[in-house]
């Protein structure tokens, strides 16, 4: 059987914690990222809500309250739905990312392990070659299942995005069309 060697084991360790090491690296990015769109969300929150609250105590009538209220409906829908595509494209790209090192720590692991497959199976005897090639073509099948897996998932989750963002569609059109019929209805 072939043994590692101290080399070998000693790059296979600094290749995972170089792996580890990015992956923390893009973490952390993430969360700068996410932290950075909460604080100029608030910002914005706030600057709106104060300028809500100074139109509100200008109203003089409870029509012109409803039409205010009615007003900001669309506007606050669109930035929520704003803020949600920016949360999910720091998501998203972080994901990819992950998957990139995942990819090629794969990769490389699978290839090792075909190496150390291939390797034994040149140095033994006729006779035990035959389970080796059997354990040769479990884990190709097994290769085989996890790729498949892996172009589902990714086309599962292109669904499902694309869904969500057809129905944030659907529901901006929805309240800006509310808020023309509300803002027409209190004209009249």
């Amino acid at each position: 059987m072939t043994q590692w060697s101290p080399e070998q084991f000693t790059k296979a360790q600094l290749a995972g914690i170089e792996a580890l090491v990015g992956l923390t690296g893009k973490a952390f990015e993430c969360f700068q990222h996410v932290t950075e769109l909460n604080l100029q969300t608030m910002k914005a929150t706030l600057a709106e809500t104060q300028e809500g609250l100074e139109k509100v105590l200008s109203v003089s009538n409870p029509q012109e309250l409803l039409a205010l209220q009615m007003e900001s409906i669309s506007p606050a829908t669109e930035r929520a739905l704003a803020y949600r595509r920016q949360f999910i494209e720091i998501l998203a790209a972080t994901r990819t990312e992950f998957d990139k090192v995942g990819e090629v720590q794969y990769t490389a692991g699978k290839q090792g392990l075909h190496d150390f497959i291939a390797s034994v199976t040149s140095k033994t005897q006729a006779g035990p070659a035959a389970p080796l090639a059997a354990w040769q073509e479990a884990l190709n099948a097994t290769t085989m299942f996890y790729e498949s897996l892996h172009a589902t998932a990714k086309q599962a989750a292109q669904v499902a995005e694309s869904s969500f963002n057809n129905v944030s569609q659907a529901a901006s059109s929805g309240a800006r069309r509310r808020t023309a019929q509300h803002s027409q209805a209190a004209a009249k």
